[in-house]
């Protein structure tokens, strides 16, 4: 007997994609393999499994992706300093590249002939699935029900849900629920009051932040040591990618120290508003440009600083896998092993305050600054270096 062909689907066991699970089923003639990555996300593997066996599931594969999600993904976005529109950290966008090429390799693995996500008709993350989808497995079908079925509301997914008797969350029932994603990065929640930017943001959506006026009355002081760019050490303790990132979480949450509410325009054309949570990235992104002033050279500093912008923009819209920002990766990369040393944070009801740099590169020179008279800065160039560029004023 001919084996069912294969859907694998990206499967949270959350309402969305439990009703998704239910219709691939109805509509296709494929068994559905549920996938789910563990990026660091609050994940019920349990549930998870159990909701799947309810639908009669057989297959399903939940893969720990946490130390490479940072490793290879948030430490090379932070060596290029990744700031979507001045305010973003990139938290959804960066994680959306490594779902979707893990997912493929399932994919391939089950020999399956399509892969389904969740992501909405009007997202952002529809875009970063299936660009990544298209890299690694070009010839394999890609079903986004958002696109295709004739549910348009979430109360058509309450009532699709009833009808096929798909549990449904009592904070699901009636008025549409925030939309939430998190992972060990960050936590992004948009929806319902959230919708009008004239009104603030209730403070029970924050859940790994502290509010600043709710911070501790005593600063903490934190120390990040870097090797080659790359964070290795929080306060002298050598720790893996996932349990560095999850340790500096914790201390700038607890400081309140990481929230952002912007309107962003998205790749589709639609401006969208959200609050965000990136605590430990927060302090990554502050530690690493502190550190980089002394130990890069200026041209090496400039270099990237002109490329942040569209560096950003890439990986926003979904183009992690790029050529482009492949090339803009190497720029973000130079003499990164001479980003070595360590800077000390003081965190504060939401502020950071540099405290101290140390490391032993020569780039910075303590002699040729010193406004004490010295002989390492020769200063009778200075009038030929400005003559050289008062005649190129006019050009």
């Amino acid at each position: 007997m001919k084996s069912k062909k294969r859907i694998i689907l990206a499967y949270s066991g959350g309402l969305d994609t439990s009703i998704i699970l239910k219709w691939l089923q109805k509509n296709y003639n494929a068994e559905v393999v549920c996938y789910t990555a563990d990026i660091g996300q609050k994940i019920d593997h349990k549930k998870i499994i159990s909701n799947a066996k309810k639908f009669g599931v057989k297959s399903i594969i939940i893969n720990n992706l946490k130390d490479v999600f940072v490793k290879d993904y948030i430490f090379p976005m932070i060596r290029g300093h990744a700031i979507y529109e001045g305010v973003y950290l990139l938290g959804t966008s960066i994680a959306r590249p490594l779902i979707a090429k893990d997912q493929i390799k399932v994919a391939k693995k089950y020999k399956a002939y399509a892969v389904s996500h969740g992501a909405t008709g009007k997202g952002n993350d529809q875009v970063r699935f299936e660009l990544g989808y298209h890299y690694f497995g070009p010839k394999i079908k890609i079903i986004a029900p958002w696109r295709i079925w004739k549910l348009r509301s979430r109360s058509d997914l309450i009532n699709y849900a009833k009808k096929h008797k798909i549990p449904i969350p009592k904070d699901k029932k009636g008025a549409p629920p925030f939309s939430v994603d998190d992972n060990l990065f960050h936590t992004s929640t948009e929806g319902k009051i959230l919708e009008n930017p004239k009104n603030s943001a209730p403070e029970f959506i924050f859940q790994r932040t502290v509010s600043p006026e709710k911070a501790p009355n005593k600063s903490t002081s934190v120390t990040i040591s870097f090797k080659n760019g790359d964070p290795i050490r929080v306060n002298g303790k050598k720790l893996r990618p996932s349990k560095l990132l999850e340790k500096l979480n914790q201390l700038a949450g607890k400081n309140g120290i990481g929230r952002v509410d912007l309107v962003e325009n998205r790749f589709l054309g639609i401006k969208s508003r959200g609050v965000y949570e990136t605590p430990g990235g927060t302090l990554l992104i502050h530690a690493h440009r502190a550190m980089e002033t002394v130990t890069l050279d200026r041209e090496t500093m400039h270099k990237k600083e002109n490329v942040m912008s569209r560096y950003a923009e890439l990986i926003y819209n979904g183009y992690w896998y790029s050529k482009e920002r492949f090339k803009l990766q190497k720029i973000m990369d130079l003499k990164k092993n001479k980003v070595n040393g360590s800077v000390k944070l003081k965190l504060y009801k939401g502020n950071i305050t540099i405290q101290s740099r140390v490391t032993n590169s020569t780039a910075y020179s303590m002699k040729k600054v010193s406004f004490e008279e010295n002989k390492s800065f020769n200063k009778s160039n200075v009038e030929r270096f400005i003559n050289f560029h008062k005649k190129k004023l006019r050009n």
